[in-house]
């Protein structure tokens, strides 16, 4: 069990890092950048993240389900906090998969002659959920943590 703990804590801290690392960089400074910038931004860090996270996420999602069957009888703390944790990452990647791709997907679409009269607003959906998304990636990696530790 202690593998599969050390697994899933790697992928959920590489995932994390995925999601926690442009919320960092972008976040405060989005709203400031003009049309060009925004899209270059946006098409960029989608062709560099979409096919890692694509592996990333459910890897991840897998690499907890060992520890909670291993854990079920014998350790009943932490197979509950592993199914928090796992239950966070599975609102992550619903985030992910409902509402940030498709916002993605309509942005890579746009120049800044094409921008759509409330590009404004699906931009700051995009960052709300983004956060989202970083607290329940952020908060899964250290509930695994807790778990692994005690």
């Amino acid at each position: 069990m202690k593998t599969w703990e050390l697994v899933s804590i790697i992928l959920s801290a590489l995932t994390a890092g995925m999601f926690y690392g442009p919320w960092v960089a972008l976040s405060r400074s989005m709203k400031t950048f003009p049309p060009e910038l925004f899209l270059a931004i946006v098409d960029r860090m989608n062709r560099n993240m979409a096919p890692v996270m694509t592996v990333l996420m459910p890897a991840t999602l897998l690499s907890i389900v060992p520890v909670l069957l291993l854990s079920y009888r014998e350790r009943p703390i932490v197979c509950y906090l592993n199914a928090i944790a796992f239950a966070l990452f599975i609102v992550a990647l619903l985030v992910t998969v409902v509402v940030e791709v498709p916002i993605v997907q309509q942005i890579v679409t746009w120049t800044a002659s094409t921008l759509p009269d409330n590009w404004l607003q699906l931009r700051d959906r995009w960052m709300r959920f983004h956060l989202v998304r970083v607290g329940a990636g952020l908060t899964s990696l250290i509930l695994l943590l807790v778990a692994a530790i005690f």
